[in-house]
């Protein structure tokens, strides 16, 4: 329990770097790609596993993206 305190900052801050990268990318390719790298990222922050970071990043702002498309440029 006392790791998961610890991280929480750390989440914060992640939360708030993938919300401005939400949004990003004209294709789906570039689309999750960002996602990815974000993902990556939050995982590698996190301790977590990098590669399903990646997975659901991606997939994630591809969702978004295709879900709203008027706020994604």
């Amino acid at each position: 329990m006392h790791r998961a305190i610890k991280k929480q900052p750390k989440a914060v801050l992640i939360i708030v770097f993938l919300s401005a990268l939400v949004a990003c990318g004209d294709t789906i390719v570039e689309q999750a790609a960002i996602g990815g790298v974000g993902g990556l990222g939050a995982s590698a922050i996190l301790d977590g596993n990098l590669a399903a970071g990646a997975a659901v990043g991606a997939a994630g702002n591809v969702a978004y993206c295709q879900a709203f498309p008027d706020r994604c440029s």
